[in-house]
């Protein structure tokens, strides 16, 4: 399905105040369009593009827009066009996302075991070990009519980063010394590789 022309500008201003700290991306694809809220010691990703998928750097942080397609999403059966958020962790390999999502007693497991206490009604929130899109939460916009998506794709961002606040996980992503850490040596790193490649002439202008 092709993405349809809704704005979704309004998405950042809405979304800062709950995700302070983080690193805004603007998100335009057929599929996916929003923001990316980035952890601030992990690689910014150029304006446009994805902090998640192939062979991004490690990154995590929160997701929230809107999905016109099911690519990269089929594990939740998705109805498109949707709103919806979530907390990601890439790469699905390694240390840091064994730490932060498969570990029995994760971090991320134990916010969705709290979150879905929180959240009695329905969409819930779903929990994806094994993909980037680790915590999810999405409400399908089929039903509702072209000119309230806006509205009420509105009240689920608000509720949704609410929840997220309250459950600690926007805190406890940024208070990880550990992630922080590991974030800041592959952004080192991915910097070095770059200089690398850089002219003599150019390195040296620097």
């Amino acid at each position: 399905m092709t993405a349809a022309p809704v704005a979704f500008e309004w998405i950042r201003p809405l979304a800062a105040p709950y995700l302070r700290g983080y690193r805004a991306v603007v998100q335009r694809s057929d599929v996916l369009r929003g923001y990316w809220f980035v952890h601030p010691a992990a690689v910014r990703p150029a304006d446009g593009g994805a902090p998640v998928g192939g062979s991004r750097a490690a990154s995590i942080g929160f997701f929230a827009g809107y999905l016109f397609g099911t690519g990269g999403h089929e594990s939740l059966d998705p109805q498109p066009p949707e709103c919806l958020v979530f907390a990601f962790v890439t790469p699905v390999v390694g240390s840091m996302h064994r730490r932060l999502v498969v570990d029995p007693e994760s971090l991320l497991r134990r916010t969705f075991t709290y979150i879905r206490w929180l959240t009695h009604r329905p969409p819930r929130f779903v929990f994806q070990e094994k993909s980037e899109a680790v915590m999810v939460r999405h409400q399908s916009m089929r039903v509702w009519e072209r000119d309230k998506y806006q509205h009420f794709s509105r009240n689920f961002f608000i509720e949704t980063l609410a929840w997220l606040v309250r459950s600690g996980l926007v805190r406890e992503f940024l208070a990880d010394q550990a992630v922080s850490a590991r974030l800041r040596t592959k952004r080192s790193k991915k910097v070095q590789k770059r200089d690398s490649k850089k002219p003599a002439r150019a390195r040296r202008r620097n």
